[in-house]
């Protein structure tokens, strides 16, 4: 079965967003997953390199992928808001990918400004099957909501990330609410320099994280 490249415009709070729709090249899918972008105001685009191989590998595992630009970015309309307009862009977004698929589970998956998007939206929305994390920055990103977040988390990090410091990142995740997991994958900085072949295998291999008190 060949991949289907699908572009969309979608109707959003602000306008139209920019969608690029992507199945599974060898079987049906069997999860829906939205993948959202780092800042806009810093070049972040649905093309980023560690947004492609996030949605690779979530295609390789058998999900139909989402990206999305958010406002004001390519053809989005709209302007940049800060952060809560693009949790408001994803969920709708989300809801069009649901309506599309909506027998499969779901998933949020973002990288830096994008993993602040979707850990806000998954956490809110409360049924997500997993969200997943890159580059989560937590020198600017807030992140009290997650000690009360039950949706299952996987936080991939950089080794030398300088917008989340290892010690940090650490610290932080000790407050997190189970269920989750932490990866850590040796690279150069924030982007994942010499790492994308290992990001995107990562992402192949990753299991669903589950609470330690539901664990058998």
């Amino acid at each position: 079965m060949a991949r289907r490249i699908e572009s969309h415009l979608l109707d959003g709070p602000a306008g139209k967003l920019e969608a690029q729709l992507e199945e599974p090249e060898d079987a049906p899918p069997t999860e829906a997953a939205l993948v959202c972008h780092p800042h806009p105001l810093y070049g972040g685009t649905m093309h980023n390199k560690v947004v492609h191989r996030i949605a690779r590998g979530l295609r390789r595992r058998g999900s139909v992928v989402l990206r999305i630009n958010f406002r004001g970015v390519g053809r989005s309309q709209g302007q940049h808001a800060h952060g809560e307009g693009e949790i408001e862009d994803a969920r709708a977004a989300l809801d069009w990918l649901r309506a599309r698929y909506p027998g499969l589970p779901y998933s949020l998956a973002g990288f830096s400004f994008g993993s602040k998007v979707i850990l806000r939206l998954g956490c809110l929305l409360g049924d997500p099957a997993w969200l997943i994390a890159v580059g989560f920055p937590t020198k600017t990103a807030g992140a009290e909501f997650l000690n009360a977040c039950a949706v299952p988390k996987v936080f991939i990090a950089s080794t030398h990330d300088e917008h989340a410091p290892r010690p940090q990142m650490e610290t932080l995740y000790t407050k997190i609410a189970e269920p989750k997991q932490l990866v850590w994958i040796e690279a150069g900085d924030h982007f994942f320099e010499g790492a994308l072949d290992r990001l995107e295998e990562t992402i192949v291999g990753l299991v669903e994280p589950v609470s330690e008190r539901t664990q058998f």
